[in-house]
């Protein structure tokens, strides 16, 4: 069992004592919003509002939403030379992404990997010019902020950001609510990260976002993050966003979700993020390999290993949802399970259910029909191209 996994156990069980459970900086303003709170990640967190997981979720995609992601770990790689090139090599001992690369003022996609190829967590880095900022998974922030000390501290400081809070604005409208009250901010590209004051609030702020929407994620000092959210919320397009819309929006933009759809078990190629590991760190490449499970993950990559199974996107054929831990066969009465659904619901954005799994490659090529096992009955899905709805980046 990873330390990542014992954490969300410990997290579980946690779960089940409300006293125990943390709380971000914007609680308070969940109750006051008439929030449903739910226990996840360790936090007592907004799983939706008064209106609904459906009407948040459309109005995210037409207008604009606020989310607290405030429970996600913020984490400073500071170099001791004072040369982030230096951060860069650190991290990259432990990630298949070329950080080396990646221009200051920048993020990327990236993920820790194990010694089998699987997937420890996935993050976000940034060159922040003088050192990386890494967003890291919720449930996973202690295990890799350990993991991190245990291996990149010869050339790094690891700093956690504990007094920092996290927002995402996202949504088609979300630019022009931004740049009400700060401008420049609005004029940034899909990845850009640079510091800007909202409002009179210094923040740290990406073009970025879990939804598939054009947006906004904004770091910024806990004591202020009230302040902030309070006034994006005065905005008439901005509405708060609890958990249960951010989920059915990641999954129509067909987005992995740590511990579900990618986990210890899952290598890259399986789990179709080929494309976030640069040809650098490739076979061939100037720096290829030196990551935990190089050589598993690489001869996949390079199609010179198989793999045993694909994550893809699932349209069941009729209007009930096919959820998380369905077992899906090849046949529609007789036979063993060959994969399983790892994150299903509504898109009510596609107005039907869909759904994401993994199946052998025989199995693995769009409109090849499966059966979903569901209380007894075996349903018939679609495989289906991803995104389930398109990317709306402003690139």
């Amino acid at each position: 069992m990873t330390a990542c996994n014992t954490a969300a156990r410990e997290t579980a069980a946690r779960d089940t004592d409300p006293p125990l459970l943390q709380r971000t900086p914007l609680y308070a303003l969940h109750v006051a919003r008439g929030a449903k709170l739910v226990p996840f990640a360790g936090y007592e967190m907004p799983v939706q509002y008064a209106t609904g997981v459906l009407k948040e979720h459309l109005h995210t995609r037409t207008a604009a939403g606020l989310f607290d992601v405030s429970h996600m770990g913020q984490i400073v790689l500071r170099p001791k030379s004072g040369r982030v090139e230096d951060a860069a090599r650190a991290l990259e001992r432990l990630v298949p992404q070329d950080i080396l690369g990646l221009p200051a003022g920048r993020q990327r996609y990236a993920f820790f990997t194990n010694d089998a190829g699987g997937l420890l967590d996935d993050l976000m880095v940034t060159n922040a010019g003088d050192h990386l900022f890494l967003i890291v998974n919720a449930a996973c922030k202690d295990a890799d902020e350990a993991h991190l000390r245990a291996h990149v501290t010869d050339l790094c400081e690891v700093e956690r950001l504990d007094e920092r809070a996290l927002i995402a604005l996202q949504g088609p409208q979300a630019a022009a609510v931004l740049a009400r009250l700060s401008p420049a901010a609005a004029a940034m590209r899909f990845m850009d990260v640079a510091p800007h004051d909202v409002g009179g609030i210094a923040c740290l702020i990406s073009r970025s976002g879990y939804t598939g929407e054009d947006g906004f994620e904004i770091s910024v000092p806990a004591a202020e993050v009230e302040a902030l959210a309070t006034a994006l919320l005065t905005e008439p397009e901005v509405w708060p966003i609890g958990l249960g819309a951010r989920d059915s929006l990641r999954l129509e933009a067909g987005l992995c979700l740590y511990g579900h759809d990618i986990d210890t078990t899952t290598t890259p190629a399986e789990a179709g993020l080929a494309w976030a590991i640069q040809k650098v760190r490739r076979l061939g490449g100037a720096r290829a390999g030196g990551f935990p499970g190089a050589d598993a993950i690489l001869p996949q990559l390079a199609q010179r290993a198989p793999v045993s199974r694909r994550r893809v996107g699932l349209k069941p054929e009729g209007r009930a949802p096919v959820r998380e831990g369905a077992k899906l066969f090849a046949d529609a009465e007789a036979g063993e399970p060959v994969g399983t659904v790892t994150s299903g619901g509504f898109g009510p954005s596609v107005n039907a259910p869909i759904a994401m799994g993994y199946l052998p490659p025989a199995q693995a090529a769009d409109g090849t029909t499966v059966f979903a096992e569901v209380r007894g009955q075996r349903l018939p899905l679609r495989v289906a191209a991803m995104p389930f709805v398109p990317h709306s980046y402003q690139r």
